[in-house]
Order: C-alpha cells, then structure tokens, then sequence
C-alpha cells in the first residue's frame, strides 16, 4: 500500500490521477491532507484553509515538514481501521510526495520500520544534516525545468536513492496539472508562458506515462524480510480511521502548538 502527501498549499486531490492509476495495479493508495497547509480540508468543525500565501520562509518551511511528518506518522498508526484494512499489507508500505510532501515522506521514514520504500517526486531534503535513519529503497525523481533545481541537486547529493530525471517539464508535472494545464492551454484558457511554468512543455502523454511508470515501479518490500534481515515490526502505537474525530481534534491541536507555529495550531 501506498501513502501519498501533496506540495505545499495543495490538496490531496491534485494527486487524484496518479492515484488512481496506481490503485487500478493492485495498491491500495492513501492520499493525505494537511490541516492549515492545504489550500483546504473539510473537518468535523468546519473548513480549514491554508495559511500559506507564496513561497513559505524557512522557518516556516521547517515547521510544514515537521507538522506534515507527524500527520504521516499518524496516518500510518491509524491504517488498520480504514474501511480497506482487511486487504491491505501494512508489512508493504511506501510513502511517496510532491515536492514538500516528497520532502516530509523522506524525512517520515526514517527509522519508521513501517516504511518499506519512499519516492521523492521533486523535494528538497537539506533540513536535517545527515540522512542517518534511512535504508529503505528511495526514488528521487526531478524535473529539468523547476527553478529550484541547483537546491534539489545540492540537497539530494548524500542521498544514495535512484535518480531520475523528467524531461521538458516543470514542478507541477507530477500532479494533475500535468494534464489540465496542456488542455487548458489548447482551449486558450493558459497562456504558453504560464503552462511552460507550471508543468513544462513536453508531450503529457509521454510526461504523464513516464511519471506513471516510474512511481509504479514503487513496490515495498517487506520490511521484515528485505530490509531489516529478520524480527517483527513494532506494533503501531494507535489503531486508525481515516479521518479524525471531535475528540481528537484537541490533540491535534496540541501537536501543532508543539511544532511552535501559531498560525497552525
């Protein structure tokens, strides 16, 4: 099984396509929404919309992972009450992201022994000095057109993970912009400029396969026998449902104060 966080300020549902494909091979596919980083999420209480307004600083970077790592590790303490619980194999699970989601699925793995392989799709990972933690099998998948690539090299460079790079495209090429943009543009909807800048200006078909295929290749492996050379994983510390309670919303709550960001708690 799969678990999917999105960039930074979108929704879950920007990774709809992917999912959906994924899922249509067998996985079951869990995509995540981060409370007041997403552009919004409907909550027991009432609709929370992001806090992010442009590029975040680094402080404020720092406090997205962090927050969006704790959100991970929940999800992952909560699958077995998800209404597929019975056919998921929580001994297979990989974490896979968009750029800041890609960055906290990295960071979420490690010395999770629940987590059997992590695909970074475009995130950087020069918040933590060391990757001391992390064994699992790691794609790092970039595009040649996102602007923040000399960071992406330089961040990624202690990283042994298997390197791709994706052709005549831009960050958001791994969404599903990737194939709203272009039809967008062909109904004069998107200028060139704009599509060039959101998702670059190769063929979606191709980019989109590519994608597809090189996520997919994504299998975990059991994390009893492939990665840590015997004994059980530890047992989660919650058991879980898909979306949180009322009166499980304090301690959320609480989680966010702790991450020392006020407008997120």
């Amino acid at each position: 099984m799969l678990v999917y966080s999105p960039g930074g300020g979108d929704s879950r549902t920007l990774g709809t396509t992917l999912a959906e494909d994924l899922a249509s091979h067998g996985r079951v596919v869990v995509l995540v929404d981060h409370p007041g980083d997403a552009s919004q999420v409907e909550l027991p209480t009432g609709l929370r919309t992001t806090v992010l307004f442009g590029p975040p600083d680094p402080a404020t970077f720092r406090t997205m992972v962090v927050t969006r790592i704790a959100d991970l590790r929940l999800v992952l303490d909560r699958l077995s009450y998800l209404p597929l619980a019975r056919v998921m194999d929580t001994r297979r699970i990989g974490l896979y992201g968009h750029s800041a989601g890609g960055t906290a699925a990295v960071y979420a793995a490690r010395d999770d022994r629940r987590v059997g392989a992590v695909a970074n799709l475009e995130g950087y990972l020069d918040l933590y000095p060391t990757r001391a933690g992390l064994d699992q099998p790691l794609l790092l998948f970039r595009t040649d057109g996102f602007d923040g690539a000399a960071r992406i090299e330089s961040s990624w460079a202690g990283f042994p993970g298997h390197r791709v790079l994706l052709p005549d495209a831009n960050h958001w090429a791994f969404t599903d912009y990737g194939s709203l943009v272009p039809r967008l543009q062909t109904s004069g909807l998107v200028t060139a400029t704009a599509r060039t800048a959101l998702v670059g200006t190769g063929d979606p078909a191709v980019t989109l396969a590519e994608v597809r295929r090189r996520v997919g290749i994504l299998r975990p492996s059991s994390v009893v026998t492939a990665l840590r050379g015997g004994g059980e994983p530890p047992a989660p510390a919650h058991r879980c449902i898909g979306l949180l309670s009322d009166a499980e919303l304090p301690a959320r709550r609480a989680l966010r104060r702790a991450c020392d960001h006020p407008a997120l708690s």
